[in-house]
């Protein structure tokens, strides 16, 4: 990998979508680019090591594709934060609000390691409801949310008002037109 790569080459900007006025950041072209998405690995990694975490939560469903190899990297186990209705067995379930709507969230409640620090990893931060409520569930289940990772930061849409104060790591970020 050759220093200074430039990760803003590989994200495919998209006007109009989901509807006219948004420029959407789209992660599947730094995923179709081997070399951008083992940058983004390869960064994770080396940001996240010897820092003491125990575990990585890992965001449905681009999430899931950057909190695997890190995890399998660092050597820790990865709990899944799907939509609601998606797991088996006992879980605990948060609603949280979208920029159109409402959703829900859940995690498999045995997952949650009791007092283990956790990471929540997702390939893009907005607006921060489904981080926060992510942040919520590793809590309320006894664990402690040791922060955030995002290959995508886009602070012009005011995460870090619904994060709070979990630390926020970004690859990049784009701070509006």
């Amino acid at each position: 990998m050759p220093e200074g790569f430039n990760l803003d080459d590989a994200i495919r900007k998209v006007p109009d979508f989901p509807k006219p006025g948004i420029l959407f950041y789209d992660i599947t072209s730094v995923l179709a680019n081997p070399d951008a998405f083992a940058y983004c690995i390869d960064s994770m990694v080396k940001s996240c090591r010897g820092s003491g975490l125990d575990a990585i939560a890992a965001v449905e469903s681009r999430g899931f594709l950057f909190a695997a190899p890190l995890a399998r990297q660092l050597g820790l186990p990865i709990i899944l934060v799907r939509k609601k209705g998606k797991l088996p067995g006992k879980t605990i379930s948060r609603k949280y609000a979208l920029e159109y709507g409402e959703a829900e969230i859940e995690m498999h409640e045995a997952d949650i390691p009791k007092g283990g620090r956790v990471l929540i990893v997702d390939d893009l931060i907005a607006t921060g409801g489904t981080i926060r409520a992510a942040a919520d569930l590793l809590a309320e289940g006894g664990a402690v949310p040791a922060g955030v990772f995002a290959v995508i930061g886009l602070p012009f849409l005011d995460y870090a008002d619904a994060v709070g104060d979990l630390e926020v790591r970004t690859l990049i970020e784009y701070f509006g037109e």
